[in-house]
């Protein structure tokens, strides 16, 4: 009885919601039209031979492989270098954890003015070194490595913080008891003590990380729009394109049920192969 509150909230907002749009996956319904017809596999059929759909699974594909580890490492990173420290702790944390609670749209202006081909600061240091100087968001060679640079901005942060708790929860006594047993260099404490028992948190914080990188939405939408000539689309904004530019629900909700389930395997992966990896007992 206690818990039927939470059920019933997550039924009604997650769990019916979920269920329309497998149904409508297996349709031809368009937003606005007065009935629809089940098509079974067709919509899912289109897919494999939609090249913008190949083109938007390979964007998402690569953001992900390159704003994972570089939000992990950068994250465990920072949260050893704050907890090492004695002053400024609560300041550190807070700067670096500002990204986190800062809107990507509001963001978008800061970031197009950073990354402009001629007026841009970045640009600038690199004309000031005699480099080459990209067009950051305007080039399909690269605008989704710019994309990738500011989704590791967005996210190393949070991730920082979640290695901090990590970080916290490691008893002190067992440094000093391997310092004891002779383990005396930084480099070889991280790897006896620390990264062993950081193994939990950095199961979540992988898992966590993946999911907000394949729900990449935000900075598409406000900096690129899938541009240019799709070449920064991923799979929830050609999912938006789909179901609410085309109005084509049908085969929006089939690229969802794709979403759903890249989604769910990687979680079981996660789960079922790296959690007995980093458990004891």
């Amino acid at each position: 009885l206690l818990t039927l509150p939470a059920i019933a909230a997550f039924v009604l907002m997650l769990g019916l919601p979920t269920l329309a749009v497998v149904a409508i996956a297996f349709t031809d319904y368009e937003l606005g039209a007065p009935g629809l017809r089940y098509v079974g596999l067709a919509n899912f059929a289109e897919l494999m031979e939609d090249r913008g759909f190949v083109t938007s699974f390979r964007n998402t594909a690569f953001y992900v492989t390159v704003t994972t580890p570089a939000s992990i490492i950068g994250g465990l990173l920072l949260a050893m270098l704050i907890e090492a420290g004695t002053r400024g702790r609560a300041f550190f944390r807070a700067v670096f954890f500002l990204p986190v609670v800062s809107l990507m749209v509001a963001m978008a202006t800061a970031f197009q003015y950073m990354f402009h081909p001629t007026i841009g600061p970045v640009n600038a240091a690199l004309r000031a070194l005699g480099l080459v100087e990209p067009n950051w968001l305007g080039s399909s060679d690269s605008v989704m490595w710019t994309l990738a640079i500011i989704g590791t901005w967005e996210q190393i942060g949070f991730n920082m913080v979640l290695f901090l708790a990590g970080l916290t929860a490691i008893p002190r006594d067992l440094y000093a008891a391997a310092e004891v047993d002779g383990v005396r260099s930084a480099w070889s404490r991280f790897w006896t003590v620390t990264w062993p028992l950081l193994g939990p948190t950095s199961l979540f914080v992988l898992t966590i990380t993946m999911i907000r990188a394949l729900r990449v939405f935000d900075i598409v939408a406000t900096l690129t729009q899938g541009g240019p000539n799709k070449a920064s689309e991923v799979l929830l904004f050609t999912m938006y394109t789909e179901g609410f530019t085309y109005f084509r629900m049908g085969y929006s909700g089939a690229i969802t049920v794709v979403f759903l389930i890249v989604v769910v395997i990687l979680m079981l992966l996660q789960t079922r192969v790296l959690d007995r990896r980093v458990h004891y007992g």
